[in-house]
């Protein structure tokens, strides 16, 4: 027990020294000036502002917000992406079809469609939780047909030799053995839909934690830009642990 808890106590300090020396050097940095605190805010600067916004509770809302904004869009891409994917995974034929055109919409990244998506969905709501949706639907639908289309050969022998009904065989089969490339791509998605949240925030919103990054450089806030950016790096964090939980209690023989 002594011995499980001193690891861990190490693993920890090991995994936040580092930031530690870098505030440190910062810290000094600031105050004996070599660094403009216009340019770059010192972290007593940042912590002051900091508690001022979380006194006022006007962080926590714009949190609360693009939170939000990145459930509805994350959840629509991992519907879309695994239900797609298992079409398009267990079909040689739709494979061939959507490849291409997968190849070809994977790149574009989410913020080249903000002109498109004002003209077809306006500056409301629904415009920002579908650029999100683009972030994470690419990485699942992809992770999701990878992880289907290499499955173990011998579960399909053996599915096919028993004669598996559909439905069981992709339910009960298939499914489950595609999990550990599933989870991966729910993971790569969060990350992908949250740093997509800036971006579908600039679509002339009027709060959220973009907006806010947003507003507060136009007037040179840059504290106020500091503490967006590390808002939603934990935020991210944060639900990539949930998740990461999640997964190794669904996939505890893969672990």
């Amino acid at each position: 027990m002594r011995k499980k808890v001193h690891n861990g106590l190490i693993y920890f300090l090991e995994s936040i020294i580092l930031l530690i020396l870098i505030i440190i050097i910062w810290c000094i940095a600031s105050e004996t000036g070599y660094i403009n605190e216009i340019l770059l805010p010192s972290p007593r600067m940042i912590g002051q502002t900091f508690i001022k916004k979380l006194i006022d509770k006007s962080l926590l809302i714009e949190i609360g917000i693009s939170i939000g904004r990145v459930l509805k869009g994350y959840m629509c891409a991992v519907i879309a992406g695994i239900c797609l994917g298992v079409i398009i995974g267990l079909s040689e034929h739709v494979h061939h079809m959507t490849k291409i055109i997968i190849q070809i919409l994977k790149p574009i990244p989410p913020i080249a469609w903000i002109p498109l998506v004002i003209l077809w969905m306006g500056i409301g709501e629904t415009s920002k939780v579908f650029l999100i949706f683009l972030g994470g639907f690419f990485v699942i639908l992809l992770n999701v047909i990878d992880g289907i289309r290499y499955i173990d050969p011998k579960i399909v022998e053996v599915s096919s030799a028993v004669e598996t009904p559909k439905m069981k065989y992709i339910f009960q089969l298939v499914i489950p053995a595609a999990m550990p490339n599933i989870f991966t791509g729910l993971r790569v998605a969060l990350g992908t839909s949250w740093s997509c949240v800036v971006a579908a925030e600039l679509v002339a919103a009027s709060s959220g934690v973009g907006y806010m990054i947003s507003n507060a450089r136009n007037f040179g806030q840059m504290d106020v830009v500091i503490i967006g950016m590390i808002s939603i790096g934990v935020v991210g964090k944060l639900m990539d642990e949930i998740l990461r939980l999640l997964e190794k209690k669904i996939l505890a023989w893969n672990f």
